[in-house]
C-alpha cells in the first residue's frame, strides 16, 4: 500500500464503456479510487452498492469515485447495469495500476495462500496528491468511512 503525502501514481485504463480514463484528467477534484478483487461477487457488489447510494454525497463534496479491478471491461459493463452503479469502473488485466498502488498481495483464502488485490481505498486530493490511504478495508463499511473523511 502506498503511503499520505506522495504523488498518486497516474494511469490510463479502459471503463466499463470501452472510454479511456486516466487518474490525472480529475485534477481539481478528490478521487475515491477504490481496488477491489472482483466485480459480481459479494464482498465487492457490498462495496460497489454502499458507494452507489452515497454517491449523491460524493458529488456534492466535489469527489469522483472510481472502482478497480482486473475484470474486462464487458465484465465492468454488466456489473455497471445489474447494480446501476453511477460510477467509474476501471478494468486492469495487465495491473498498469494494481501494481504501482501496491494492492496485489499474497491472500490467505480458506488456508490456501493465492495471490489478488487486497481491498484497498485512497484518497487523493484536487492536486494529485493521497491524503489518505486504507487497506484490508471492510467492504460494507468503507463507502461510509470514505465519506466521513470527505
Amino acid at each position: 500500500m502506498l503511503e499520505t503525502g506522495i504523488k498518486a501514481p497516474d494511469f490510463e485504463l479502459m471503463d466499463q464503456n470501452g472510454n479511456s480514463v486516466k487518474l490525472s484528467d480529475f485534477r481539481g477534484k478528490k478521487v475515491v479510487l477504490y481496488f477491489y478483487p472482483k466485480d459480481m461477487t459479494l464482498g465487492c457488489t457490498s462495496q460497489a452498492c454502499g458507494f452507489a447510494e452515497l454517491y449523491p454525497h460524493f458529488q456534492e463534496k466535489g469527489a469522483v469515485v472510481i472502482g478497480i479491478s482486473k475484470d474486462s471491461v464487458e465484465r465492468h459493463k454488466k456489473f455497471e447495469e445489474k447494480y446501476n452503479l453511477p460510477f467509474i469502473l476501471l478494468s486492469d488485466p495487465d495491473m498498469k495500476a494494481i501494481e504501482p498502488y501496491d494492492v496485489w498481495k499474497e491472500k490467505n483464502m480458506y488456508g490456501k495462500l493465492t495471490m489478488g488485490i487486497v481491498r484497498t481505498t485512497y484518497l487523493i486530493d484536487e492536486a494529485g496528491m493521497i491524503i489518505e490511504a486504507k487497506g484490508k478495508v471492510k467492504a460494507k463499511e468503507n463507502p461510509q468511512n470514505m465519506l466521513d473523511l470527505l
